[in-house]
């Protein structure tokens, strides 16, 4: 007797209209290569490549979860394939990445969201992107523990992603490192550091576009510039630090940010506002944890987070003709 896979969730008909906006599309068209006909092709070539991949047990097929992957690579098939692969893997890998059950419901993590640790602004810029507001000094590294700080920013990745406007146009990250410390810089070991940030750039499946820092501890800063070392130039150049926030008007407006920060909306109502959000993405994110890849076909290397591991040899998008897949994916059929 045969057996149909259940899958975490099944293919679906794409609606660019219901998704995206026409301001967006055309953002998606000109910088990521999207047009309908490009879509379809790249998300039927995707799911076909998930269902005959021998290293994925479970995925999920919809279309907003796999235009992340195909947006971030700008519709580059091959590269999707590496990025999900990844991603998959590293869901997995609680102790490098964390995205595991991610509950906004669970006290220790509701705790940190009703502080402020993390949250976005409702409001999007003239680019269409939205705001990320961080705060780490809402973090306390003697009570918190270091996967709580993962799983905090996994929560509000993976809930921002689920919105297509975000995964078109990307965000900005406003981090105010105002009570940031030496015991901060104990939370992770050097090895695990240099992990989470190469994979923050390289696997997760969301457009950086700019990131604001200020109020930097000098005591710290030592810590900055060996993370900046860590990421690609192209994402160093998208880091700008300033000394205090009425620097930062200079790049970013600053009616989108709390009324602490200079703001139209206090702080209070964003974080409500973003909890409500949280809520309705809840079972999603939850449902999540039903994908799977068979951890015994990948090293003990790419299990722990190596990027290098995992982005040489060990993702089966190498292998796309075996899955009938044309590795020239760029050279598809325009409207």
């Amino acid at each position: 007797m045969t057996h149909t896979k259940v899958w975490v969730t099944p293919a679906d008909a794409y609606d660019e209209g219901k998704a995206l906006t026409a301001k967006s599309r055309e953002v998606a068209k000109k910088e990521l290569r999207e047009t309908k006909s490009s879509r379809k092709q790249a998300l039927d070539a995707l799911r076909e490549w998930l269902k005959k991949n021998p290293k994925i047990e479970n995925s999920r097929l919809d279309a907003c979860f796999l235009l992340r992957f195909l947006r971030v690579k700008k519709m580059s098939v091959p590269m999707a394939q590496e990025n999900l692969e990844r991603y998959l893997l590293l869901r997995m890998c609680t102790h490098v990445w964390n995205f595991q059950n991610l509950d906004c419901n669970q006290a220790d993590l509701d705790e940190l969201i009703s502080q402020g640790y993390i949250y976005p602004s409702p409001k999007r810029d003239k680019f269409g992107r939205r705001i990320i507001i961080t705060i780490p000094g809402k973090f306390n590294p003697r009570k918190n523990k270091n996967t709580d700080m993962l799983r905090l920013h996994g929560l509000a990745y993976e809930t921002i992603l689920e919105n297509e406007e975000d995964q078109v146009n990307g965000v900005v990250h406003f981090v105010d490192g105002a009570g940031v410390s030496f015991p901060f810089l104990t939370l992770f070991t050097p090895r695990e550091a240099v992990r989470i940030a190469k994979n923050a750039e390289s696997t997760l499946p969301m457009r950086h576009k700019l990131i604001i820092g200020f109020n930097v501890n000098p005591a710290v800063k030592f810590a900055v510039d060996w993370g900046m070392s860590l990421v690609s130039p192209k994402m160093r150049d998208r880091v700008k630090l300033f000394t205090n926030v009425e620097d930062a008007y200079s790049i970013v407006d600053k009616k989108l940010l709390p009324a602490e920060y200079g703001g139209e909306i206090p702080q209070a109502e964003m974080i409500r506002l973003w909890k409500t959000e949280l809520k309705e993405r809840r079972e999603k994110l939850l449902a999540n944890d039903l994908m799977k890849v068979d951890l015994q076909m990948f090293s003990e290397k790419a299990r722990q987070g190596a990027v290098s591991a995992i982005a040489s040899q060990e993702t089966s998008c190498s292998n796309a003709a075996v899955f009938g897949i044309n590795g020239s994916f760029r050279k598809l059929e325009v409207d």
